[in-house]
């Protein structure tokens, strides 16, 4: 009864060890991925504020044109 016991408790452990292994893996991936999104974002972060002045810039111009007529 023991040995048996025993089995099911190592087998549990073994069982656990494999979650921890692959839950490791998962988390590794996910910091690669959070990294590369981060970044992505920062692109188009910047990207959007590049629109954003340029679009102000046209608006302004066209303010200017209207004025002007």
């Amino acid at each position: 009864m023991i040995q048996e016991e025993l089995d099911k408790l190592e087998a549990r452990v073994h069982e656990l060890s494999e979650t921890l292994r692959r839950l490791e893996e998962q988390n590794r991936i996910l910091r690669v991925d959070q990294r590369s999104l981060n970044k992505e974002n920062g692109r188009l972060t910047e990207k959007n504020r590049i629109a954003c002045t340029r679009l102000e810039s046209i608006v302004n111009r066209l303010k200017s044109l209207e004025q002007s007529v």
